[in-house]
């Protein structure tokens, strides 16, 4: 029987915890998970989707609100974990606790490492349009995902992926090789591989701005960013029509032939609404309006009666690519 801690607060890693709670070989010595915090426009404490995830296994997750407090690693002693396993957690873990187990602390990091160390690894490797990705099972250091790799696990990119799909796709990927995995490490039949920091890149939390639509970039670029936005912060542009400003989330979009000014309207009418980018122009298939469900553009412009004029200049451009 091998003796796990689970910390893990994000959706990739609720699969991986229903899969461990499931193994007759694993012993869940305990769950932790980060503070409930405000959740939607009422501001109403909401737990994370581990802590969810262990009430409806019937499990207790504990909030953390510091993984390093002394007092929670007494008790961790006493569990006396073989393994500390982390999955999207949202917290650093310092020396003491990376020391306690015998087997190590091990973190699933959903990214091919070297490239994507960081906190928004899924929604990254979509946005560069990148040909794939996939899953690392590495041993926790200091550094941030710079640990040794025991374990990679590849999932090819087909272009259609929004960050909500990949995560749930990631997540069963990681853990239908949980238990194997853990069990190989414990008994010392993996070997951990250092990374090449000749290769690696990072990327950083992405803000709320992040997602306004600056029409003077490729429509290819502009594509990506629509699904890697899903669901947060989420692609929006500004348009006007019948003398007010109307707030447009982007849900899905293709990239289409066409030339003119950035953000000029070059199809718009019920039959689709094209505009005009950097390179190439998007076709807007569906999107979201305050107050109103997910709609087809046409929808959107029949609703309207009139043509909407795109603001071509956005307020905040897309935020700089945070890896290097």
């Amino acid at each position: 029987m091998l003796k796990i801690y689970f910390l893990g607060s994000g959706a990739i890693a609720v699969p991986v915890l229903q899969k461990l709670a499931a193994d007759p070989s694993i012993e869940l010595v305990g769950i932790g998970t980060q503070p409930d915090r405000p959740a939607g426009r009422g501001g109403r404490m909401a737990g994370t989707p581990v802590a969810d995830a262990a009430d409806a296994l019937g499990l207790t997750a504990e909030r953390l609100t510091s993984v390093n407090d002394p007092a929670f690693l007494a008790r961790l002693r006493e569990m006396a974990p073989q393994i500390v396993l982390v999955v999207a957690f949202g917290q650093l873990l310092k020396a003491d606790i990376l020391a306690l187990p015998p087997s190590g602390c091990v973190n699933i990091h959903a990214s091919l490492l070297p490239r994507y160390r960081g906190a928004s690894p899924i929604l990254s490797v979509i946005r560069d349009r990148e040909p794939a990705t996939g899953v690392c099972f590495m041993q926790m250091e200091k550094g941030l995902d710079t640990g040794a790799v025991y374990r990679q696990i590849r999932r090819p990119l087909d272009g259609t992926e929004t960050t909500a799909s990949l995560e749930a796709d990631l997540g069963r990927l990681a853990a239908d090789a949980a238990s194997e995995t853990l069990h190989a490490i414990a008994a010392g039949q993996l070997t951990a591989e250092p990374q090449n920091e000749a290769l690696a890149t990072h990327c950083g939390k992405v803000v709320k701005e992040a997602g306004h639509i600056d029409w003077s970039r490729p429509a290819a670029e502009i594509e990506a960013a629509v699904r890697a936005y899903q669901p947060w912060p989420g692609a929006r542009f500004l348009c006007r029509a019948a003398g007010r400003e109307i707030t447009v989330t982007l849900l899905s979009a293709g990239v289409v032939p066409g030339s003119a000014a950035p953000g000029t309207n070059l199809k718009c009418d019920k039959k689709g609404w094209i505009v005009a980018c950097g390179e190439d122009a998007l076709e807007l298939r569906t999107l979201a309006v305050p107050g109103k469900r997910e709609m087809p553009a046409t929808a959107f412009l029949n609703g309207l009666r009139e043509i909407p004029e795109v603001d071509a200049v956005p307020s905040t451009a897309f935020a700089e690519r945070p890896h290097s």
